[in-house]
C-alpha cells in the first residue's frame, strides 16, 4: 500500500465507526469506476460511497476484493433511489449483490420518497438494519423537518444526513440543527461551486503548502462534517486523501465560513 494512515473516524451510534474522508464515485462507471477505487483503496482509502443508481456497485464490489483488504476494513455507503419507495427489501438484497457482500455498512434513502411514503420507507430501512443487511441507516437530502417526522413516527433519528456543503452552502445554523438530532453531516460535492482560484484560498494554501481544493476539504473536517471528494485521476485522488498533516487557525475558517453565499 502507498499510505497505511490512520483515518481517524466519527461513531454511528453504537452501530458503526465512519471513516471522515471518504471515496465518491458518483459518475464513475465500468473500468473507470474500478481503477479509481482500487487506487483511492491503496492510497489508504477505506470508506467508499455508492448508489444503486450510480450502476457502478459490481464495479465497487470487486476492487474492494482485488484489493486484497478484509471486507471488515473498508467502509461501504450505498443508497436507496427515490423511486425505489416499496421496492426496499428487493433494492438492499440486488445491491448486497452486485458489491458481493452480506451487509453494507451505511444504507441511505437518497432523497426523500413522496410524502406519505416518508415514514413508511424510514421503516423499511430501520428494518433491513434490524435483518442485519445494514450496519447502521440513514438519508441523503432530507430537510430538518422530514428529519423530524420520520423520528416522531420511529423514534429513531438517522444516523446520517449526506447533503451538499462547500464553502458558499455554508449554514452554521442548519449544521448546529443536525449537532442537537445527534446526526452526522456528510457533505458531497465538496468542491462544487467553489472558486479555486479565490486570493482567500489561495493565500492560505500557500501558507500552509497545499493547495486550494486541499484547503477547502480540511476547513469540512475542521466543523465536523465528513466529507466523499470523487476523482478518476490517481493524483487527485492522493491529494483529497492528504488532508491531516496541516490545520487551520480560527482567522482563516472564519475567513471560508464568510465566502457562504
Amino acid at each position: 500500500m502507498a499510505q497505511t494512515r490512520e483515518i481517524p473516524t466519527v461513531r454511528l451510534g453504537d452501530r458503526a465507526l465512519m471513516p471522515v474522508v471518504g471515496f465518491g464515485t458518483w459518475r464513475l462507471s465500468g473500468r473507470e469506476a474500478y481503477e479509481a477505487v482500487r487506487a483511492a483503496l491503496d492510497l489508504g482509502y477505506r470508506h467508499i460511497d455508492t448508489a444503486t443508481m450510480y450502476g457502478n456497485e459490481a464495479e465497487i464490489g470487486r476492487a474492494v476484493r482485488d484489493s486484497g483488504l478484509d471486507r471488515g476494513e473498508v467502509f461501504i455507503t450505498t443508497k436507496l433511489p427515490q423511486g425505489n419507495a416499496g421496492r426496499e427489501a428487493e433494492t438492499i438484497e440486488r445491491s448486497l449483490r452486485e458489491l458481493g457482500t452480506d451487509c453494507v455498512d451505511l444504507w441511505l434513502v437518497h432523497w426523500p420518497p413522496g410524502p406519505g411514503a416518508l415514514v413508511r420507507t424510514w421503516r423499511e430501512l430501520l428494518a433491513a438494519r434490524d435483518r442485519g443487511l445494514a450496519r447502521t441507516v440513514g438519508v441523503s437530502n432530507h430537510s430538518i423537518a422530514q428529519i423530524d417526522e420520520i423520528t416522531r413516527a420511529t423514534g429513531e433519528a438517522p444516523a446520517v444526513n449526506q447533503i451538499p456543503w462547500s464553502p458558499p452552502r455554508h449554514s452554521a445554523s442548519l449544521l448546529d440543527r443536525h449537532r442537537e438530532r445527534g446526526i452526522v453531516v456528510e457533505g458531497y460535492s465538496p468542491l462544487k461551486g467553489t472558486d479555486l482560484d479565490d486570493p482567500v484560498l489561495a493565500e492560505i494554501a500557500e501558507r500552509h503548502g497545499v493547495t486550494p481544493a486541499q484547503v477547502v476539504l480540511r476547513w469540512h473536517l475542521l466543523h465536523d462534517i465528513v466529507v466523499i471528494p470523487k476523482s478518476a485521476r490517481p493524483d487527485r485522488i492522493a491529494a483529497n486523501f492528504d488532508l491531516f498533516g496541516f490545520a487551520l487557525d480560527e482567522e482563516e475558517m472564519a475567513q471560508i465560513d464568510a465566502m457562504a453565499g
